[in-house]
């Protein structure tokens, strides 16, 4: 497995930006896709973001589309989600996650390794 920290959560206003870290260690970071899920109060975990192992492949979810940018850094062992444009539906606990490079970019299944989580809050 792959050990996921999260950070750069915290309380942004409606249409603000914030951007969130996702600093592995463990196993060989770059045989892994990593993907960003998130959970609002009451609700299901949510598929958000995909990033390729090779980082040449990206997937979004259509809530986040064109709004979210994942992105990632093998030298640093870092993935990074761009969210810009919020809304205060976007108000949940973000999750960094890690599987191995063996599916297809939109199967959402798959990973063996989660972060602790980082709250992002929007308010209207």
């Amino acid at each position: 497995q792959v050990q996921l920290v999260e950070s750069g959560g915290g309380l942004v206003q409606a249409g603000g930006s914030l951007r969130l870290s996702c600093a592995a260690s463990g196993r060989t970071f770059s045989n892994y896709d990593m993907g960003w899920f998130r959970q609002a109060p009451g609700k299901e975990r949510e598929f958000v973001a995909v990033i390729s192992w090779s980082g040449r492949s990206t997937y979004y979810s259509d809530s986040v589309k064109g709004r979210f940018t994942i992105s990632g850094d093998n030298a640093k062992r870092t993935v990074y989600l761009q969210m810009n444009s919020l809304k205060p539906e976007d108000t949940a606990v973000y999750y960094c996650a890690a599987r191995p490079y063996m599916y297809g970019l939109g199967y959402q299944g798959g990973y063996d390794s989660w972060g602790q989580g980082t709250q992002v809050t929007v308010s209207s």
